[in-house]
């Protein structure tokens, strides 16, 4: 049904009005400060159904409790699949709130610029059709913000790191969060914190994402229902209420619908996108499932900077490995250190502010640390000699490869390559992809342990990109880089140690998720 010639799409402000006994019987209804939200919902709220055109906002039960929740919490997160009405429901609530809270400054903030604008037009639609002894005069009424004659105003944006700040936020609503990009999401909740410490209300909603991204980390503050002496809370640790509802709550959804989804998104998709599990989806270099799976464990001591999370043990081969950086606030240098022929995580470094010196002298010192500790041992250390490698090369020269513990493993000259030999390795990209394989298959197998969070948080970011592999944009992949070094390192050796090539060759009947596909 279109809306009848004789609406008056937007009402003037400041205009003198008659009302009925009625209309002020149903006025004061939606106006109830505690009723008031669902009786104007279910009674005023229009929307556009993508089949049935403009119709009465009907909401189902799960949206009713999501709608109290979004009234009696001063912050609230939803947890809910795609498709079920968060969005919509959230804007005949930030509607309501504009109208029967004067004085209200509303940022709605929504993951891209399109999806903030999607919400104000469904904002826009259903205040076109109030009746005007509802709803307040409209004193501006743009695409992207609305001011009301009761002083109150919604303003739409993309979320940013800079959004919010400067404004005294009554009401901030954030769709999607989990899909802003996680440097932006984690700038933008320092940011605009302080503007709700006064007293603002927070509305967030989203389908999942990764599992360490700001929303991820909001809603399990959220789940964290108890106080400092183990009883029960109503909210979370982090002052938020956590919602959350199913697919299955959705009246017009059943198992043959969900077996269609799963036919067409694909089984991890589907769980992520309906079950609301935090699979990632981005085509990573190691399974989402497994990456879900890894757990990583705080270090058991710490020399500075360097991480160490097991003590050297005698009779073992171990691997340094440096990822070098300028050291001037960009990306980081890394180091990390593998015991063999177990593969299993004994430290780790990364600074992003370290000169390359430093840094060569820091794997010096873990390397004497090795040796000192447990002298029946095999050591050997490396570098990637890319760039800012030639750099690391000049200071192991200067130091002199005899001062250092170990011995520094280089990958073999490649003949006919028409290039001047370098000690270390050269990560050009098909030794890294062999690299990456041979990575993925450790992992997954269960033959190699980790337990850095730094490290997991990383890999769950390194996704295929062109024909290689690198981290998403906004994050690093320094201490994965330095992983894949290990690996390469490894492979070298294992061409001279029986153990080791037992360790790490592939066993053909075990079943390993392919590497996601790259067009080359």
């Amino acid at each position: 049904m279109a809306k009848t010639s004789d609406i008056v799409l937007v009402k003037k402000p400041n205009q003198r009005e008659r009302f009925t006994e009625q209309q002020i019987v149903e006025f004061a209804k939606c106006a109830d400060p505690i009723t008031g939200p669902e009786y104007f919902m279910t009674n005023y709220f229009y929307i556009q159904h993508p089949i049935k055109g403009r119709i009465l906002y009907a909401p189902f039960d799960y949206q009713k409790r999501l709608i109290e929740t979004y009234h009696n919490y001063r912050f609230s997160i939803a947890l809910m699949p795609r498709q079920t009405g968060k969005s919509t429901s959230a804007a005949g609530y930030l509607l309501w709130y504009a109208i029967f809270v004067p004085d209200s400054t509303i940022l709605v903030a929504a993951h891209k610029h399109a999806g903030s604008q999607e919400i104000m037009q469904r904002i826009r639609y259903a205040y076109e059709s109030v009746p005007d002894f509802i709803r307040a005069g409209a004193t501006s009424y743009n695409k992207g913000s609305i001011d009301f004659d009761n002083g109150s105003r919604i303003l739409s944006t993309a979320t940013t790191e800079n959004t919010g700040r400067g404004l005294s936020i009554s009401l901030l609503y954030s769709d999607e969060f989990a899909f802003v990009r996680p440097t932006i999401a984690r700038e933008f909740w320092t940011s605009i914190s302080p503007t709700l410490a006064t007293g603002g209300k927070c509305i967030i909603t989203s389908t999942p994402n990764s599992d360490e991204d700001q929303f991820a980390i909001l809603w399990k503050g959220a789940n964290k229902c108890q106080d400092e002496y183990g009883n029960p809370t109503e909210i979370g640790q982090n002052g938020f209420k956590a919602f959350r509802s199913y697919w299955n709550e959705h009246p017009d959804r059943d198992e043959k619908w969900a077996n269609e989804q799963r036919a067409q998104l694909g089984a991890e998709r589907f769980d992520r996108e309906m079950n609301c599990e935090f699979v990632i989806w981005e085509e990573t270099l190691i399974s989402p499932r497994f990456l879900t799976e890894l757990e990583g464990l705080d270090p058991i001591e710490r020399q500075g900077q360097i991480r160490w999370w097991r003590k050297p043990i005698s009779n073992m081969t171990y691997l340094v490995a440096l990822d070098p950086s300028l050291g001037t606030g960009g990306d980081p240098a890394a180091i990390q250190v593998f015991e063999l022929p177990s593969f299993t995580q004994v430290a780790e470094w990364q600074h992003n502010r370290t000169p390359i010196q430093k840094q060569i002298a820091i794997m010096r010192e873990i390397t004497r640390y090795l040796s000192e500790t447990v002298p029946i041992t095999n050591i050997y250390y490396s570098i990637e000699n890319n760039t800012l490698g030639e750099a690391g090369l000049v200071t192991i020269a200067e130091i002199g490869e005899e001062n250092i513990s170990g011995q520094f493993l280089s990958e073999p000259a490649r003949a006919g390559s028409g290039r001047r030999y370098r000690k270390g390795f050269n990560t050009s990209n098909k030794p890294k992809l062999s690299a990456c394989a041979k990575l993925k298959n450790l992992l997954e197998t269960r033959r190699m342990t980790i337990y850095s969070k730094n490290l997991i948080s990383e890999l769950k970011t390194f996704v295929a990109n062109g024909g290689s592999y690198a981290a998403k944009p906004g994050e690093t992949d320094d201490l994965v880089m330095s992983l894949v070094l290990i690996v390469r390192m490894a492979q070298l050796l294992q061409t001279y140690d029986v153990s080791l090539d037992n360790a790490m060759r592939d066993n053909v009947d075990e079943f390993i998720e392919p590497m996601p596909f790259i067009m080359l």
